[in-house]
């Protein structure tokens, strides 16, 4: 199989080097300035930089007897180009752009076989921006090769006037033959030997600032429309694409449903996840009239996500005392939480459906100054709606699961014009910002995460001196915001547990309180005598499973709690917060599945402030060591405060890109 897969690579190499030979010999061609290649030849070695759709087109541009490397990448979607450079007589150097962000692609060794083929005499031929993008950013990389090797860089662009476009992340072009080609050149550039941060940086931006005047000049002389060349999000920064005709089903699909959305708040209303007295909001009837003035709608979904943008309505409002906040949620739960929790000059209300008729009836009473999304709760009428009205939006703390990120590529169409209305996004981390720049964001920061920078949940100073009062001397394990399939897991490592640590009180936090009924009812079948908090407030001295099914409490359990297991981790949910235990002095232990909030977890397990588990054993093992060695759990709770100091900052970021626009609206 592999072996017809080369053969396959090496045939289609071959192919593809014989149709760049035909669109040579049959195009005409244009020359700026005339003698680039005397000019080239003259500087050899150098190296040619081109933006990565275009590299295929580049292959062209090359003097008699001058040797040629070009930088392809090191996967698998690169071996046809590979196959096709070698066919065309051009030495390979094979992996990411030196100085690339992914290590694990080749960067260090690029580097020096890039530095070798330059001293070798091979003129380099490289992409200045670096995959999977931003495109249209030139990368430190090739910056560094030139100050390295004492050799200029060429910025240059070729352009046809007939061409094929892919809608890749760089918009790879490829000529067509028979047409006329534009090569363009800008002047040398040269990186000096000892150059500095701040002169290695504007060596860098002269050449992105250059190969974009280049390019566009090059399709100006070639007679075609460079728009077609250009990477989607750079033509959404200029001009955010209209929504196509998969928004008119869904917006006339929604609006279709308005007859079902009764039977729907009912049969939610029973399960206790309406509010059946607020039910209007849902439908974008208004509970409060508007404040006056400057209003900016905050939406967060859930509690979580209100919990993390909390701080950053606080802050807005003392920064801003002119202003009022209206946050929606749409969860009980959350507005529970926000009665007790919202500052003073900030209101709640319900999110209403995502219908338009509901969205509109919200819309105009309301009248938001500004909207602010949290994560990644986006719903398209409301988004569109908002965009409509010329009302700036925000993303705050997004985020995406590798599943959302491949499911929103393979609907890239209907993305697009959702994420290109956002005046900035403030994602998580860079993954989630180039996914959401491919999409055509043309304002991403990489912000961090608003939970690292959250305060730690409220503790009940009452409850807490009672459940101590009541627990005594007695060793605690909590599972905090557990989920179906998780608790006969803690069940089970309880069961193991209980020989080794006398007394031990297990105490389960369910994500869901409603969980509570039914999850005493499983695991008092396995023989363990369990408890309802909703019930009785205080733990019996013989219950061994405590359920914590109530609301607002979390951080209360924390408190007494020094080992913790945080929840969905041990199956495919992605994990809850582990900085709120951090914060409360809790050890924490983690399931394997964490990518909700991976880039946590990946640094408290670095420093040592987290143990992942798999299995009950696992569970039992490091819960009873922790339990009797006390300096290790000491030196988890380092390690934990270690991570926490390099991961903050987000709250301070996201003030800052916000700020800016609420400036923008004063009147």
């Amino acid at each position: 199989m592999a072996e017809t897969k080369k053969t396959l690579v090496r045939f289609g190499g071959s192919a593809l080097a014989s149709f760049i030979r035909l669109v040579d010999r049959t195009s005409k061609r244009i020359y700026e300035p005339a003698d680039i290649l005397d000019r080239l030849a003259d500087l050899h070695p150098c190296i040619v930089a081109c933006w990565h759709g275009q590299f295929m087109m580049v292959a062209g541009l090359r003097p008699e007897n001058v040797k040629v490397a070009a930088m392809v990448a090191k996967h698998g979607d690169a071996e046809l180009i590979g196959e096709a450079m070698r066919a065309l007589g051009v030495q390979l150097i094979r992996g990411a752009g030196a100085g690339s962000r992914r290590r694990d692609r080749g960067g260090a060794s690029a580097l020096r076989a890039s530095l070798s083929a330059l001293a070798d005499g091979h003129s380099l031929v490289m992409t200045a921006d670096i995959p999977p993008g931003p495109a249209r950013i030139a990368g430190a990389g090739i910056i560094a090769i030139s100050r390295m090797s004492g050799r200029p860089i060429i910025p240059v662009a070729v352009a046809s006037k007939h061409f094929a476009s892919f809608d890749t992340w760089s918009r790879l072009t490829f000529n067509l033959p028979y047409s006329r080609l534009a090569f363009v050149a800008g002047e040398p550039i040269e990186v000096p030997a000892g150059a500095d941060a701040e002169v290695l940086e504007s060596k860098r931006l002269e050449l992105e600032t250059t190969l974009n005047a280049v390019t566009t000049r090059a399709y100006e002389l070639a007679g075609s429309d460079i728009n077609r060349a250009m990477p989607l999000d750079v033509l959404a920064a200029a001009s955010p694409p209209a929504p196509g005709p998969m928004f008119t089903i869904y917006r006339a699909g929604t609006s279709l449903l308005r007859p079902a959305v009764p039977i729907l708040l009912n049969m939610r209303g029973r399960q206790g996840k309406e509010d059946t007295p607020r039910r209007g909001e849902r439908l974008g009837f208004a509970g409060l009239p508007r404040p006056e003035g400057q209003l900016v709608w905050v939406h967060a979904a859930s509690v979580g996500e209100m919990n993390a943008v909390l701080p950053l309505i606080e802050r807005m409002l003392a920064a801003n005392p002119h202003i009022h906040v209206l946050l929606t949620t749409g969860t009980t739960t959350s507005a529970d939480v926000a009665a007790r929790r919202l500052p003073e000059r900030a209101i709640h209300q319900y999110v209403p459906l995502d219908v338009p008729q509901y969205v509109a009836r919200f819309l105009d009473h309301w009248k938001p100054t500004i909207a602010i999304f949290t994560e990644s709760d986006i719903w398209p009428n409301l988004v569109l709606g908002a965009a409509d009205r010329g009302i700036p939006l925000v993303l705050v703390n997004a985020r995406m699961s590798p599943r959302s990120i491949n499911r929103w590529r393979r609907f890239a169409r209907f993305g697009r014009p959702l994420f290109s209305r956002f005046a900035a996004i403030l994602t998580q981390n860079e993954s989630i910002g180039r996914a959401i720049k491919r999409l055509g964001a043309p304002n991403v920061i990489t912000a961090g995460n608003l939970k690292i920078d959250s305060p730690p949940p409220h503790v009940d100073a009452a409850a807490e001196a009672a459940l101590r009062a009541a627990i005594g001397r007695r060793p605690v394990f909590l599972a905090a915001s557990t989920h179906p399939g998780e608790d006969a897991i803690i069940a089970a490592a309880h069961s193991l547990m209980r020989r080794d640590i006398e007394g031990l009180l297990t105490i389960i936090v369910p994500r869901h309180p409603e969980r509570g009924g039914g999850l005493a009812a499983s695991l008092g079948s396995l023989g363990l005598k369990t408890q309802l908090r909703s019930r009785s407030p205080d733990p019996a001295a013989e219950t061994e499973i405590y359920i914590a099914d109530t609301i607002g409490e979390l951080g209360t359990f924390y408190a007494i709690s020094k080992i913790a297991l945080v929840g969905g981790s041990l199956i495919e949910h992605g994990g809850q917060n582990p900085i709120e235990a951090v914060r409360l002095g809790a050890c924490v232990l983690t399931g394997p599945y964490t990518h909700n909030f991976k880039d946590a977890y990946r640094s408290l397990i670095r420093e040592g402030g987290a143990i992942e588990v798999r299995s009950s054993d696992d569970i039992a093992r490091h819960v009873t060591k922790l339990h009797v060695d006390q300096q290790a759990a000491e030196l988890m709770r380092s390690g934990a405060d270690r991570a926490l100091k390099s991961l903050s900052g987000a709250l301070e970021k996201t003030l800052g890109a916000v700020q800016p626009l609420l400036e923008k609206q004063k009147v």
